[in-house]
């Protein structure tokens, strides 16, 4: 893998135990995501992004490396083919801070391949993260799938 990495930060009116349940259940991470997260959130625990269609297919895997409810998840990140034999995979890193009534969200995505992955990673992580703030903000997700956006993830 590369040395490239992109950080999207969110703020969302709520708690650092409701982002990271939001982030960490898998019937809500597949109300916002469009995919479960699945995983029991443990140290070397492998992770699941399995789709919501009843296939149980992943369309990506990876291991926690740290979990500290609820200020800091990280996990490895890779295609389930790439997984076994990526030496360096890419890393996803959730920051969760208070502050007063707000939460700083830091998502940092790093050891990816090329510029076009890193303006992939960017515009998935806006849209799954716009939804994840409007989900926690008003109790429903935006209407369509950020992601489905006519013209791609970069509009």
């Amino acid at each position: 893998m590369g040395n490239l990495s992109c950080r999207y930060v969110c703020y969302l009116a709520g708690t650092p135990d409701q982002v990271w349940y939001a982030l960490t259940d898998a019937d809500l991470t597949a109300a916002y995501w469009g995919h479960a997260n699945v995983s029991d959130w443990r140290p070397g625990s492998p992770w699941e992004h399995r789709r919501t269609d009843g296939s149980g297919i992943a369309d990506v895997v990876g291991t926690v490396l740290e979990s500290v409810p609820p200020t800091r998840l990280v996990s490895t990140w890779a295609l389930p083919g790439d997984a076994a034999s990526a030496a360096d995979p890419s890393r996803v890193t959730f920051g969760i801070e208070a502050w007063e009534d707000l939460v700083r969200l830091t998502v940092t995505h790093e050891n990816l391949a090329d510029e076009a992955e890193v303006a992939e990673a960017a515009a998935g992580w806006a849209a799954v993260l716009c939804n994840l703030k409007t989900l926690l903000e008003t109790g429903r997700t935006l209407p369509q799938q950020p992601w489905l956006f006519p013209g791609g993830p970069t509009g």
